[in-house]
């Protein structure tokens, strides 16, 4: 079974549960939940980031679609 298919039938599942049963799997994962929350970027990968989007915004920086960046990765495309 695929990741994919695994979340869709833990939302399926979950839209419906008892609350004792969400609250139960909510208490296994609540760690890793919480560590979630506290993610941030240091002040030198804002600016990093803040540089790029001004490169792209102005038409300054190469930008490629979803699917081109797919194909990159995959390595059915060559930039």
């Amino acid at each position: 079974m695929t990741s994919t298919t695994i979340r869709q039938r833990l939302i399926t599942y979950l839209s419906d549960a008892e609350d004792n049963k969400i609250k139960a799997i909510y208490t296994l994962l609540e760690s890793e939940i919480e560590n979630e929350k506290s993610f941030s970027l240091t002040e030198e990968h804002l600016e990093i980031l803040d540089k790029e989007r001004a490169l792209h915004l102005n038409g300054m920086s190469k930008s490629y679609s979803k699917q081109d960046s797919f194909d990159i990765i995959r390595g059915h495309k060559n930039i």
